[in-house]
């Protein structure tokens, strides 16, 4: 569980946003991030891609702006929030013959 604390800062003093998100929207986060850029992150990526998704819907950050999202921490870092919500992890050894070979097998199977 995520522990989501009141956060009381001068923000809007500064043309600044902040919001939170919740353990939902964490995990669609993490979510987002594998299916679109090939990134597992731990919950700080879950949280920084929640909230800016929450700021453009609002308009706080303008839709048609780019912006850039810090992302550094590894998922494997956080297994357990995703736990029950995504599928079981497949282990293989090092090697390209074994990832080629996982994927292979995976297409056959959710063919």
């Amino acid at each position: 569980m995520f522990v989501n604390a009141p956060l009381k800062l001068p923000l809007g003093e500064h043309g600044a946003a902040a919001d939170d998100v919740t353990d939902d929207e964490i995990r669609d986060g993490i979510k987002l991030l594998v299916e679109t850029e090939g990134i597992f992150a731990e919950t700080a990526g879950g949280v920084t891609v929640g909230v800016a998704k929450k700021l453009i819907a609002s308009g706080k950050i303008p839709r048609n702006d780019s912006a850039v999202l810090c992302v550094t921490g590894n998922g494997l870092k956080t297994l357990d929030a995703v736990a029950g919500h995504v599928g079981k992890p497949r282990e293989i050894k090092p090697s390209l013959r074994e990832f080629e070979a996982l994927l292979a097998h995976e297409e056959k199977v959710n063919a």
